[in-house]
């Protein structure tokens, strides 16, 4: 699965580029972008496909995904994916932490207060000491989603037919962390270690397209998989686990996008 490869080409065609053009314009090595279009590099960089999007002026849901550009899509710039990156180097209370500073000053854009006066810096402490009363608050509330009974696998692949069809629930705490879980998925195999070990229940968002570097629950000729999307692969965090490439399986599906990992002491059958 490398259309991605082709809507790079048809672009290039369609602006009369070269490759020596598009490497200038995304500062993306001529060796580098012309494995990409040969197909045979295994794993791509994201910074390198968001530099060719960025360079053939287009987003990149409509790259990887052929999304049709519209004005909810666009392209990440430098300083998103740094905060991306930086991001996902947090723990889960700086994660936490970081949500509900973004929410605030969305409700606050939204209510047309952008032009009042500059509040403070990044996170004003008011918020860091409410924090353990709210989640305490929150975190009596809970709800029940569908459990599949067959773990999906880390490792080398489970069979997941039926997977709506189960019948059993689990109850998970209600709050902002799970709001969009839709079910839950018991994973198995040691690919995803260190930080997703067999056994450990992870929470999904229905989903039936991912971004290039989401968690991802995939179906690949009848057996589910846990991993990172790659574009045209599938990828482990586990580096003793070669990728999984798309293109030699006969039927890809994706399952959904996973958003979080339960923990034990939070989970209820």
């Amino acid at each position: 699965m490398q259309d991605y490869i082709e809507r790079i080409k048809q672009l290039k065609s369609e602006r009369k580029m070269t490759t020596e053009d598009l490497s200038a314009a995304s500062g993306v090595p001529v060796g580098t972008l012309s494995k990409i279009l040969a197909g045979v590099s295994d794993s791509v960089k994201l910074s390198n496909i968001v530099a060719v999007s960025e360079a053939l002026g287009v987003s990149l849901n409509h790259l990887v995904l052929g999304i049709e550009d519209n004005t909810n899509n666009f392209t990440l710039t430098g300083e998103e994916i740094r905060l991306i990156e930086d991001f996902r180097r947090l723990d889960s209370y700086g994660k936490e932490l970081v949500s509900v500073v973004v929410s605030k000053e969305r409700e606050r854009v939204s209510d047309g207060q952008a032009s009042a006066e500059p509040r403070r810096s990044f996170v004003p402490a008011p918020i860091v000491s409410r924090r353990v009363p709210a989640v305490s608050a929150v975190s009596r509330e809970r709800r029940r989603i569908p459990l599949v009974g067959l773990p999906v696998s880390a490792g080398p692949g489970e069979y997941l037919d039926g997977i709506a069809d189960t019948g059993e629930t689990i109850s998970i705490p209600d709050d902002p962390r799970t709001a969009g879980a839709d079910f839950a998925l018991r994973i198995s195999g040691n690919s995803m270690e260190p930080k997703y070990k067999s056994g450990d229940v992870v929470l999904v968002e229905n989903a039936d397209a991912v971004s290039v570097g989401d968690l991802c629950v995939y179906v690949l000729d009848g057996s589910g998989y846990f991993k990172v999307f790659g574009g045209d692969c599938l990828i482990s965090l586990n580096p003793e686990f070669g990728n999984i490439m798309l293109r030699d399986f006969t039927e890809v599906s994706c399952v959904g996008k996973v958003i979080g990992k339960l923990k034990k002491t939070t989970a209820r059958q």
